[in-house]
């Protein structure tokens, strides 16, 4: 049996329960999990490790317990936009792009080295207008996209997968409001932890096989 991991922050987390390996939460995990579980049953075991409120730095903080410990066989990670949210809270503890690579880079470069089997996925932060972005738009615009530049950077340094989901984002809103997708700017309503789903599944498909 083949185990899918994964990492990232709150859109990860999606509230599941912490004493309950089963529990994937109401996000894009477990809409992966009904997608690719049907394609493939008795086939593959799905871990969500997501923390709320985690940056590149907390990622790597718990790289033995919640990456290698686990030994995958794949690894979805979603990180960066609370590299860039972080800076307005009271502690202003966001992460500089420049830092935010350096330390994405050292995940990878461990992950490598400790989990050579292990097929790594990188997924694009993005985020929209809303009620949580709004004050600073032009900030959260600029600075999300430069992390998701340096999660493309990483992808081709290192020849991962990458999957894109700002365009994806961007697309749907011609379709339907932002606050559709992305209630507060940032986190998924279920439709927008759909379109990650269903990118997330045709990725880790192509790896299946």
């Amino acid at each position: 049996m083949k185990k899918i991991l994964f990492q990232g922050d709150s859109i990860t987390d999606a509230d599941r329960s912490r004493g309950n390996r089963l529990s994937l939460g109401y996000g894009y995990p477990t809409q992966v999990a009904g997608l690719l579980g049907k394609e493939y049953p008795g086939q593959l075991e799905f871990v969500n490790l997501g923390i709320s409120g985690n940056r590149v730095v907390d990622l790597y903080a718990r790289i033995g317990e919640d990456f290698i410990e686990e030994a995958p066989d794949f690894i979805t990670i979603l990180i960066g936009i609370n590299d860039v949210w972080h800076e307005f809270g009271a502690r202003r503890n966001g992460i500089e792009n420049p830092k935010f690579y350096k330390v994405y880079a050292l995940l990878i470069e461990e992950l490598r080295q400790k989990l050579p089997g292990t097929d790594v996925i990188l997924l694009e932060p993005f985020v929209l207008r809303g009620p949580a972005t709004d004050g600073k738009w032009g900030y959260f615009h600029d600075e999300t996209a430069m992390r998701a530049a340096s999660v493309r950077k990483l992808a081709e340094t290192y020849g991962l997968t990458f999957v894109p989901l700002q365009s994806m984002f961007d697309a749907a809103c011609e379709k339907a409001p932002a606050g559709y997708w992305l209630p507060d700017g940032v986190h998924p309503s279920a439709m927008g932890h759909g379109l990650i789903a269903e990118a997330v599944a045709n990725a880790l498909r192509e790896k299946l096989g």
